[in-house]
Formats: structure tokens, C-alpha cells, sequence
């Protein structure tokens, strides 16, 4: 009988190092930098969950968000990451929007002697908000702004309101490549990115980012296994958006929002995206806040 609870006791240890084994080869490295396939310049850096993009060109690196709110060894992380593909100076840091789980930290770039810029709504709301470890953008842009280093064109783009006030479009015309933060999700739902958006205009942000001309997008945070965006994933996130919306709109009108929604509410057609039971009471409340109080 002890022989065999033996047998039974180190079968079991094997099975606790070989699962601790798998899971710690599945779980990725705490930050990572690679170039977009089918380009020269374009990488993207991720420190834990947030991502970045940069541009290498022969007058310098424009860099965008410093994704180091509470964790500054994410941003010298970022800039020995960027000395290690290129000697050029960076030149400019790009704010996606004012949110500062993407752009706080940013003085290590700003010590390189790196331009920050912003749409003009963010530098009105930092300065307002005053935070220590955000750098107040040097330069804005209103509704367009194309900035040309070294050959190379990165287009910002003001849509309106959508995940923020704020929000950027970046797009590079000859790799056809755009970064966009929050505002496209890439295989999972938005969470927490609903709390102050504006969800009728996000709609209209995602139809007229489908109308412009690029092929990859590189998310703000890494897409469902790591992958970059398509204008499907684009259209994806669209429509799951216009079916809460149609489905609460419904709900709302019949006095169900806010608890009813919440608790209730199920789109199964989403189920098996990663983050869906996290996510779903977000935008529920987000579209209970629109179709319930108008707000």
C-alpha cells in the first residue's frame, strides 16, 4: 500500500513542475521589441500589457507613449530598447491621448531632448490635472498634423470624441500601418476604456479609421495572442458595439437599466473573446449611462 501511495505522491509532484514548466514557458517575457513585418522602421515596444510604437529613420527616432504610469523602469526600459536598434537621437515622444496609463513617464525622454506632442485637448487637461510624472506636451495639433523626419511621414489625426477627447490616430502612409490606443481593440472588448467614453462617436471614429488607407494596426495593448490588428478586427469591434448598443437601447426603454442590465444581460456570440466576463459590465454600464440617462 506505500509502494503504491508513493508511486501515486510523485506522480503527482511530476505533474505540479511539469504544469508550473508549460505555464511558465506560455506566460511571455516582462517586456519585448520587434519590428512590424514588411517594414524598415516601424517596432513595436511592450513593457507587461501596454504597447508602444516607433519609427527609426535617418534624422532620428519618433517615439509615442511612455507607458511607465507607476513603473519608471518601463520607460528607461523603452529608451535602452530603442538605443539598441538605432544611434539616432529621438527627436519626438507622440501622446495617443491624455490618459496617463499610456503617457506618464515620460521625462527620461524629455531628458534626451525628445519634442512631446499632443492633440491641444490633452495639453489642456494635463495642465489642468498638474500629475508630476506626466510631461506637458511642448507642441499641439487641432485636427491634422503630419510630422516628416528623415524621409519618413507619420499623419496624426484628430476624429472627435470616441475613447477620449484626446484621441490621435497615428498613421505611416508608406508602410500603411496606424497606431491607435484603446480606441481598436484587437480581438477582445473594450473594459474599462468604456467608463468616459463616448460611445456614439467611438462608432463613427471606427467607420471613418475603416475608410483610411493602411493594412496593419498596432494596438495599445497587445491583441488576442500577441497579434497585430486588421481592418476586420476593426469592423469586429464596430459591430460588437453597435449590438450592445441596439440590445441595451432596448433594455433601457423598458426601465431595465441599471441592475437588471448589468446582472442579466448576456451577448453570447462574444463569449469565447478573452476578456469578455471582465469586460461586459463596463460597456453594459457605459451603454445603460447613453440609452438609461442620456448621459
Amino acid at each position: 500500500m506505500s509502494r503504491i501511495l508513493n508511486i501515486i505522491l510523485s506522480g503527482a509532484v511530476l505533474l505540479t513542475v511539469f504544469a508550473a514548466h508549460v505555464q511558465a514557458q506560455d506566460k511571455p517575457p516582462p517586456f519585448s521589441t520587434t519590428k512590424v513585418e514588411g517594414t524598415d522602421n516601424v517596432y513595436v515596444f511592450r513593457y507587461g500589457n501596454s504597447q508602444a510604437m516607433f519609427v527609426v529613420t535617418s534624422a532620428g527616432v519618433i517615439a509615442t507613449d511612455p507607458i511607465g504610469y507607476g513603473r519608471p523602469q518601463a520607460v528607461t526600459t523603452y529608451v535602452e530598447e530603442i538605443k539598441k536598434v538605432t544611434d539616432q537621437p529621438i527627436r519626438y515622444v507622440i501622446y495617443s491621448h491624455h490618459h496617463f496609463d499610456h503617457i506618464a513617464g515620460g521625462k527620461p525622454f524629455k531628458d534626451a531632448g525628445a519634442k512631446f506632442v499632443a492633440h491641444k485637448r490633452a495639453k489642456e487637461r494635463l495642465a489642468a490635472l498638474k500629475d508630476p510624472h506626466t510631461v506637458i506636451p511642448d507642441e499641439t495639433l487641432d485636427k491634422n498634423r503630419t510630422i516628416k523626419l528623415g524621409g519618413t511621414a507619420l499623419e496624426l489625426t484628430y476624429l472627435g470624441l470616441n475613447h477620449s477627447d484626446s484621441t490621435l490616430i497615428m498613421r505611416l502612409p508608406k508602410e500603411k500601418v496606424i497606431f491607435a490606443v484603446d480606441l481598436m481593440p484587437v480581438g477582445t472588448l473594450p473594459g474599462r476604456g468604456m467608463i468616459d467614453s463616448y460611445p456614439l462617436e467611438w462608432e463613427a471614429s471606427l467607420k471613418k479609421t475603416l475608410a483610411m488607407d493602411w493594412e496593419k494596426l498596432i494596438p495599445g495593448h497587445p491583441g488576442a495572442g500577441g497579434r497585430l490588428g486588421t481592418k476586420q478586427d476593426v469592423q469586429d469591434i464596430l459591430t460588437f458595439l453597435q449590438e450592445v448598443s441596439a440590445e441595451v437601447k432596448t433594455a433601457a426603454r423598458e426601465g431595465k437599466c441599471w441592475d437588471t442590465v448589468e446582472k442579466e444581460m448576456k451577448l453570447p456570440k462574444y463569449s469565447s473573446w478573452p476578456n469578455y466576463e471582465q469586460a461586459m459590465p463596463f460597456v453594459l454600464r457605459r451603454y445603460c449611462g447613453l440609452w438609461g440617462r442620456g448621459t
